[in-house]
């Protein structure tokens, strides 16, 4: 391995570990900071009760050794038991979640780039013509609706109105709407990121001359052209993670999605304080690794790029 690339790797992994470290002391003192209590409801309970369920899940104790407790049991992947969910821990519910929601994210994801690549592609090897300005005019207008809304949009005219899907996710079929609404947004994005960068690519000199020499167009396209036209697309990457983990939150809500983002709309609802820290600390991890891995791939698949 490349000396600079070695440096450069352990340097954004020392960042990255920097980074979650923040996130965790931020949320911790966010969370104990807000109004209220986590014991708080319609019906509250008295004062007696109120004080032993705050010894029970130690929060009658000084802020600085809860930190440091909770911090001792992030490091060894423990975010506590559930305050609402009685007799279920954190990090089980995290685990069972995001089975769910990986599987959900990672095809939407796989979705958005591959349809993503060849729309692009099909778009810059037709500029300016019908199937251009069709594949551009849809994108433009899925890239102006948050996944939300297109979700809210598709339960009510698929799922209510015709009854082609079922709107429940735990039914089958159930995740095809779902997966639907959060690969559309990331996947017109990327196909106007790589229809404008394989138009960069399609006008230099060496794809003139590999044309010149008779190759074939389709080797051309593939092999030469989209290869170096695919790094803006890596450069999105991560922040395409990011998009499809936090828009999964309102999207597995809607469509009732037993994932991770249920579990966390629910725990803001239900001020289920030790569940929203402890699935705000790993979403939050989630994205500044996908990040890390984003970024070091640059190298990858670009070797012109030199790390300083």
């Amino acid at each position: 391995m490349d000396s600079k690339l070695a440096f450069y790797i352990v340097k954004r992994l020392a960042l990255a570990v920097v980074t979650i470290f923040l996130v965790i002391t931020i949320t911790f003192f966010v969370m104990h900071n807000i109004p209220g209590g986590p014991f708080l409801s319609e019906k509250a309970p008295s004062a007696a009760v109120t004080k032993a369920l705050e010894e029970k899940y130690g929060l009658d104790k000084p802020v600085s050794e809860q930190y440091t407790t909770y911090l001792k049991g992030v490091l060894k992947f423990d975010f506590g038991p559930s305050i609402k969910q009685r007799g279920r821990d954190v990090t089980t519910v995290i685990t069972k979640g995001f089975e769910v929601s990986s599987k959900l994210g990672g095809t939407a994801a796989l979705i958005a780039i591959s349809f993503g690549l060849i729309l692009g592609s099909l778009a810059a090897v037709f500029h300016n013509g019908t199937l251009d300005k069709i594949i551009m005019f849809i994108s433009t207008a899925m890239v102006a609706m948050p996944s939300f809304i297109v979700a809210t949009l598709l339960l009510l005219v698929l799922c209510v109105m015709l009854r082609l899907f079922p709107a429940n996710g735990n039914e089958p079929g159930g995740l095809i709407l779902p997966i639907i609404s959060l690969s559309l947004y990331p996947m017109s994005y990327i196909t106007r990121l790589t229809r404008s960068s394989m138009l960069d690519v399609l006008g230099q000199d060496y794809i003139r001359t590999a044309r010149a020499k008779g190759v074939k167009p389709s080797k051309v396209l593939f092999k030469h052209a989209l290869r170096n036209a695919v790094t803006p697309v890596i450069t999105y990457a991560g922040p395409m993670i990011a998009y499809i983990v936090t828009g999964s939150l309102v999207v597995e809500k809607i469509f009732a999605v037993p994932g991770l983002g249920k579990e966390f709309v629910s725990s803001i609802i239900n001020r289920d304080y030790t569940m929203i820290m402890g699935t705000t600390i790993f979403l939050a991890t989630l994205v500044i690794i996908m990040m890390l891995i984003s970024d070091i791939l640059y190298k990858v698949f670009d070797p012109r790029i030199q790390f300083g």
